[in-house]
């Protein structure tokens, strides 16, 4: 049985996008197997930025495994358990990470997650995935047979040690993912 670590990386990331694609980087660099969860976090100190956190197996050597991610994404914050290393800003963002994860958070990679295209019932996506529970903004957890467009994103977040899909309405008898792939940013339309 391989034995699981959890790895911080904090590269100063500008917004979640940015983090989204961190994780998929070191994911593919480290040759991480379906299903292992990674994270974002929010990180409030200093400059407001977004750090990651990912499950990997436990590397024999810190410092060996250090130099293998940072031949991945370069000089970032580090921190496998308490062990941090680089810059010391990045650093401390990492070491969040790393206490945050499955705690808090947002799941970007997580069991079940290839699963979530189309639409689904609210059944099919706690049974066929890693999440725990499906909300509606400002309503009840819908009916299990509510139907989920999943719009092939979907970002659930860790709450009260559950990963929770937020939603909000999106028809009759249909929900959609609070998170919006490919958001719109602010001002594009008159910039």
């Amino acid at each position: 049985m391989t034995t699981i670590a959890v790895l911080g990386v904090d590269a100063g990331s500008g917004s979640v996008r940015e983090a989204d694609h961190l994780l998929a980087e070191l994911a593919d660099g480290l040759g991480l197997p379906e299903g292992f969860v990674g994270c974002t976090h929010l990180i409030r100190t200093g400059l407001p930025h977004v750090a990651v956190s990912l499950a990997v197996p436990a590397p024999p050597s810190t410092s060996g495994f250090f130099q293998v991610v940072r031949e991945i994404v370069g000089d970032v914050g580090l921190a496998l358990g308490s062990h941090p290393a680089g810059p010391a800003r990045l650093a401390e963002g990492a070491v969040l990470a790393v206490s945050e994860h499955v705690r808090s958070g947002r799941a970007v990679r997580f069991p079940g997650i290839e699963r979530l295209t189309g639409r689904l019932t609210v059944r099919d996506i706690l049974e066929g995935t890693a999440i725990d529970r499906v909300l509606v903004l400002m309503a009840k957890e819908p009916p299990l047979e509510a139907l989920v467009d999943t719009r092939d994103h979907v970002r659930p977040e860790w709450r009260d040690g559950r990963l929770t899909l937020l939603t909000m309405p999106a028809g009759p008898g249909l929900v959609a993912p609070y998170e919006v792939p490919n958001p719109t940013p602010c001002c594009a339309d008159h910039a």
